[in-house]
């Protein structure tokens, strides 16, 4: 069976989760943002850095799809020694379990060296850190069915798609009863596969977007 939900941050649009801890005298800043698609981490990154632009660093990693997913995600330095910083940052964001997320690390130097492992672990604290106070939800993944079949199923369809957490999009009827639904991902192979035995094959099902 298909993942049919994720965990996102669980704040609303333009909402942040803010963190804070001290290092050898340097304040680190973590902000966490629920964004999803590359435009709305750009957007989250930018809105905090201009922020904090008196900062000596403002260091971020994201997410911008499901936990673990690398199809949208990202990382920069700002300015700290290679490697140090938005890696390590990434490697917390893309393994936390949470998905659509972008995290921004700002730093005021406060006077003390931390050195390349220090660095590293600083900015992996302060999102660990941030993260473990994170409000998250569930996410649904949906999926969309058009339907075609015989008006005497219909009783039995409604039920079913019920049951099973879906919803209808659209409707229309003629000589048989047209339907689009939504359902949670994982739900299609049980929704399909039970309707079409209770209508004995006789059903027109077409999966039109994700």
């Amino acid at each position: 069976m298909r993942e049919s939900s994720f965990k996102v941050p669980d704040l609303k649009s333009g909402s942040e989760h803010v963190n804070e801890i001290i290092i050898k005298r340097s304040r680190f800043i973590t902000t966490l943002g629920h964004t999803r698609g590359m435009e709305e981490c750009k957007d989250f990154i930018a809105r905090v850095s201009s922020r904090y632009s008196d900062a000596n660093h403002n260091c971020f990693a994201f997410n911008g799809d499901k936990p673990g997913s690398t199809a949208v995600c990202g990382c920069s330095d700002d300015g700290e020694p290679h490697g140090t910083a938005g890696q390590p940052m990434l490697n917390v964001v893309l393994h936390c379990g949470v998905g659509e997320l972008t995290a921004v690390v700002t730093r005021y130097f406060g006077g003390i060296l931390l050195g390349i492992g220090g660095l590293v672990k600083a900015y992996q604290d302060s999102v660990k850190e941030a993260l473990a106070t994170l409000p998250v939800c569930e996410r649904v993944i949906p999926a969309f069915l058009k339907l075609s079949f015989e008006h005497r199923h219909v009783t039995v369809f409604m039920r079913l798609l019920n049951e099973l957490k879906g919803e209808v999009v659209n409707s229309a009827f003629d000589e048989k009863a047209h339907y689009e639904v939504m359902l949670p991902e994982g739900a299609v192979t049980a929704f399909t596969g039970r309707f079409t035995e209770t209508v004995r094959g006789q059903l027109t099902l077409e999966r039109v977007r994700k």
